[in-house]
């Protein structure tokens, strides 16, 4: 179907020629389509992940006459978020455009199981990227007075049995309309985009690696029934979806766009 064509496909357009794009987590799922599609669309790439699988998606890119940088590091950290921003100043000598992909759910549980050091994980893989991220990347673009940043959020942040990844993901809504507001003046758009469920190839490096208990996979279940019954649509996206929304919003086109969370995940508002 047209309209749920993935942008793995083909590219019709060159709204990213010239211009630098960061992407994060972008060794898998959202990320890879997001990298993939912008090369397409001519930009200059830096890919940050922590898993080595980044370099392949590089190579991809590569193949699609992109100009790519790699960087392997932990963004739960600011220093690792330091390293990605000046590796794209030392490689491209700025940065036009953030899409702060990190994140996701480790554990699939109502909150009275979780342990405290799994709350604090999951805080640590949803939130603490963007937020370093952003603080990494916002002094260069100060000073060119010019920038364009997309957070992905959820519309987990009205769900079940991942109540830390929620609050996270709200935390990220937050940051994105007052980071908007702050630096509309420096020429800075932030806006995100509330991802809804999304179908994806199993991933190679799992979020959690341990198997899941059959308890565990009924309140995983319980995720995937609760997220269709939300949607009018009734069903999952496709990655092709996802990044359609980022890219408009991190593109041009959206220049008159800033501190608003766009929910993409057939009509639940999140």
């Amino acid at each position: 179907m047209t309209d749920r064509m993935t942008y793995e496909t083909e590219s019709r357009r060159e709204r990213f020629r010239g211009k630098v794009v960061i992407v994060t987590g972008a060794a898998q799922g959202i990320g890879r389509g997001v990298a993939l599609a912008a090369a397409r669309e001519g930009a200059q790439l830096v890919l940050a992940d922590r898993a080595g699988l980044v370099a392949e998606v590089a190579a991809e890119c590569a193949e699609l006459k992109a100009q790519v940088a790699v960087v392997q590091s932990d963004l739960e950290t600011y220093a690792g978020a330091v390293a990605v921003v000046d590796r794209a100043l030392a490689e491209f000598g700025r940065v036009d455009v953030l899409v702060n992909n990190v994140g996701g759910t480790i554990w699939a549980k109502p909150y009275q199981e979780y342990e405290e050091e799994q709350i604090e994980a999951e805080i640590r893989r949803s939130l603490f990227p963007t937020l370093w991220c952003c603080r990494a990347v916002l002094p260069s673009m100060i000073e060119r007075r010019s920038g364009s940043i997309v957070n992905i959020s959820s519309i987990a942040t009205r769900g079940i049995y991942r109540i830390p990844y929620s609050a996270a993901k709200g935390g990220i809504n937050a940051l994105t309309a007052s980071l908007a507001l702050e630096h509309a003046q420096d020429g800075i758009r932030v806006n995100a985009v509330a991802t809804g469920g999304t179908e994806a190839p199993p991933r190679v490096v799992p979020r959690n690696p341990q198997p899941l208990s059959a308890q565990e996979q009924a309140w995983y279940q319980g995720i995937v029934d609760q997220t269709i019954a939300s949607s009018p649509m009734h069903r999952y996206g496709t990655i092709g979806e996802q990044v359609g929304a980022i890219l408009f919003l991190a593109s041009d086109e959206a220049s008159y766009i800033t501190g608003s969370v766009l929910p993409v995940g057939g009509g639940d508002q999140g």
